[in-house]
C-alpha cells in the first residue's frame, strides 16, 4: 500500500524515537499549541514545540511535508505578525480566524502525520502493550489508522476512473458526481472496514494468547531529550499559572 499512513515496513525514518515518545510529543504539542495559552515564557516555549515537527520531518527526509509545513505555519505566523494589523472590518475577522486555526492546528496535524508514517503496525501494537492499554483501545486504533489512508487511496482511484470518463467537478454534472463518486466511496468504505477487521483477526489481534513481537522498543538518548522537552512544557505552564495566581 503505497500511501498508507501507518508504515508496514521500515523506511528512512530519520531520528529514531520510541512510539511512546512520539505519542508524548504529539500530546504535548496538541495540549499547549492547540489548547494552551500564549502567556509569559509559554510564548517562547510554543515556538520550540512548533519546531519539533519540522525537525523530525527534515531528519526523515520528508521534504515535501517539511516545505508544506513551513509554507502553512510560517506564512500564517508572518501574516499574524505583519499583515493582520493592516486589515480592517470583515477582512480582518476572516484573516484572524483562518490564521488562528492554522497556527493552532497545523503543528498537531503535522506531528500526527510524522507519527503514523514512521511507526509500523507492529511497533504501535507493541508500544500499546508496553503501556498496558487494553485491547479494546489498541485494536480499534490500529484498524482506524489503516482505514483512513486506504479510503484516501480508494478516493484517488475513483477520481482517476472518473476523469477517464469525463466526469469532473462543475460542468453541470453534479448528479453524475454524486452517483459515480460518493456512492462508490460509501460502498468501498464499508468493504474496507470489513477487510481491515478480518486482517486484524488474521494477525492475531484480540486473541486469548499473548502475541509475540520482535520489535526492538526502548528509550535512548534522543527519547530522553524529547521527553525532557515535554516535561519542560508542563513545568513552564505551571510556572505561568503560579505567576498569574
Amino acid at each position: 500500500m503505497s500511501r498508507e499512513l501507518l508504515a508496514s515496513q521500515k523506511n528512512n525514518r530519520g531520528i529514531l524515537l520510541d512510539p511512546r515518545t512520539k505519542l508524548a510529543v504529539l500530546i504535548t504539542i496538541a495540549v499547549f499549541i492547540l489548547g494552551g495559552s500564549y502567556e509569559g515564557i509559554m510564548q517562547y516555549y510554543i515556538i520550540v514545540l512548533a519546531a519539533i515537527p519540522l525537525l523530525l520531518l527534515s531528519a526523515a527526509r520528508k521534504w515535501k511535508g517539511a516545505v508544506l509545513y513551513i509554507l502553512i505555519f510560517g506564512g500564517s505566523l508572518c501574516l499574524e505578525i505583519f499583515g493582520l494589523s493592516r486589515l480592517t472590518g470583515v477582512a480582518n475577522y476572516i484573516a484572524v480566524a483562518i490564521v488562528g486555526i492554522l497556527l493552532r492546528f497545523t503543528p498537531s496535524v503535522v506531528m500526527g502525520y510524522f507519527v503514523v508514517t514512521t511507526t509500523t503496525v507492529s511497533e504501535f501494537v507493541a508500544a500499546m502493550e508496553r503501556l498496558h492499554l487494553p485491547q479494546q483501545i489498541t485494536i480499534p486504533m490500529s484498524v482506524m489508522f489503516r482505514f483512513f489512508p486506504t479510503v484516501a487511496e480508494e478516493w484517488s482511484a475513483i477520481g482517476d476512473a472518473m476523469r477517464m470518463r469525463g466526469v469532473r467537478f462543475g460542468g453541470g454534472k453534479a448528479s453524475a458526481i454524486l452517483e459515480y463518486r460518493i456512492v462508490p466511496m460509501m460502498i468501498c468504505s464499508v468493504k474496507i472496514g470489513e477487510e481491515l477487521s478480518q486482517a486484524a483477526l488474521t494477525r492475531g489481534l484480540g486473541g486469548p494468547v499473548k502475541r509475540t513481537n520482535i520489535c526492538k522498543l526502548g528509550f535512548h538518548v534522543q527519547d530522553v531529550i524529547f521527553l525532557l522537552i515535554c516535561l519542560g512544557a508542563f513545568a513552564a505552564q505551571i510556572y505561568v499559572l503560579a505567576a498569574r495566581g
